[in-house]
């Protein structure tokens, strides 16, 4: 992926040794509901966002959809009482006009909004000149081009003040998760801009404030920035995520049992054993490189005799046979199914990419 990210580091705008937090209720529902919330926030925490909903695009019309500019001048009498900086979504450039003259610290363009480059444009050019703070959340389906391509059209209006918020993705099948957290995805992005803040919305991941402490730890391990974790007063009365906000006492239970980590150490003997290992690791990776160049030979081989013969690319007996022996051979030294099934998938697709080339050629020959 081309870094085209023109991103200051992170740490010139985000704390160096400590996490980020964004707490607060999932939606504003009134002043009483925001205070209470706040308060008890408070009381465990100091340095924290408060984030809340002041529009709330619902599936269904009938849902709580918030309460909209009402509801801005409530978060600015938070920011006042207690301090905290202020993060609320957008949707639209009247959304960032109403929150910018509300004095809103952070603006998030939502999963659904992302998904949109025409909405995305739209926001990006009602901030050109704005010196503000954006994230943007992940797009509903797995598409790391617009995730990317978002923060780029900000990035080119000139913020540069940017994060992420990796929130999960919508699939047919989500396991015992609201939204899938595709872990994979998400190292992809910071491989790629590792100057971009990360944070990672555990609330829409989990679904179910059982499965937020497991779905945090993960976060932390895979070195993100921080955390966003939706907490209501009383989450029975919440008129919109119920069902997955904790209370503020339950909020902070929960986070003094995180262990968060560095990525690196200052032990002198861990370092020399970690870069032995690592020297082991570059060895077999370059030899893994170098037999995957020889199969592609092979399969280049094999794609031209089947053109000379009229024979299919695809021969399926074969392909199960290979999968499933290599399936096998796996687990016999440890690694999981899925992992194997992954790796042969990528594999076979490629051979099968090069030999449908060949196909097409006129002239190929051995």
């Amino acid at each position: 992926m081309n870094n085209n990210l023109d991103i200051i580091s992170k740490s010139i705008w985000l704390p160096k040794d400590e996490p980020t937090y964004f707490f607060g209720p999932c939606s504003a529902e009134s002043p009483e509901q925001l205070y209470e919330t706040a308060k008890g926030i408070a009381r465990n925490f100091k340095n924290v966002i408060f984030r809340a909903g002041v529009w709330k695009p619902r599936t269904r019309p009938n849902s709580f959809e918030g309460l909209g500019e009402e509801s801005l001048n409530w978060l600015r009498d938070i920011k006042n009482e207690f301090g905290f900086k202020i993060a609320t979504e957008v949707a639209n450039a009247e959304h960032v006009e109403k929150a910018l003259e509300a004095e809103i610290d952070i603006l998030w363009i939502g999963a659904r909004t992302t998904v949109n480059p025409f909405y995305v444009q739209t926001i990006a050019e009602s901030l050109r000149g704005v010196d503000s703070t954006v994230f943007v959340k992940n797009p509903l389906h797995p598409d790391i081009s617009l995730w990317v391509g978002a923060l780029e059209r900000l990035n080119n209006v000139g913020i540069k003040k940017l994060g992420a918020i990796h929130r999960g993705f919508h699939l047919s099948d989500n396991g015992p998760f609201r939204n899938s957290p595709n872990w994979a995805l998400a190292v992809q992005l910071k491989t790629a801009f590792p100057n971009l803040p990360l944070i990672c919305d555990v609330s829409h991941i989990s679904g179910t404030p059982d499965l937020i402490p497991l779905v945090s730890q993960r976060a932390i391990d895979l070195d993100m920035d921080g955390l966003m974790v939706e907490t209501h007063y009383n989450p029975k009365v919440a008129l919109s995520d119920a069902e997955q906000q904790l209370t503020p006492d339950d909020l902070a239970n929960y986070i003094k049992k995180l262990i968060w980590k560095k990525n690196e150490s200052s032990n002198l003997d861990f370092r020399s054993k970690l870069e032995l290992l690592r020297e082991e690791i570059d060895k077999i990776d370059d030899e893994l490189v170098d037999q995957l160049a020889n199969r592609m030979n092979l399969a280049k081989q094999i794609g031209a005799y089947k053109k000379e013969n009229n024979v299919t690319v695809l021969q399926l007996d074969r392909w199960l046979k290979i999968l499933q022996k290599s399936v096998n051979q796996g687990n016999s030294m440890g690694l999981s199914e899925e992992f194997v099934t992954q790796l042969y998938n990528v594999i076979h697709d490629e051979s099968i990419r090069i030999q449908t080339l060949i196909q097409k050629s006129k002239n190929e020959k051995v």
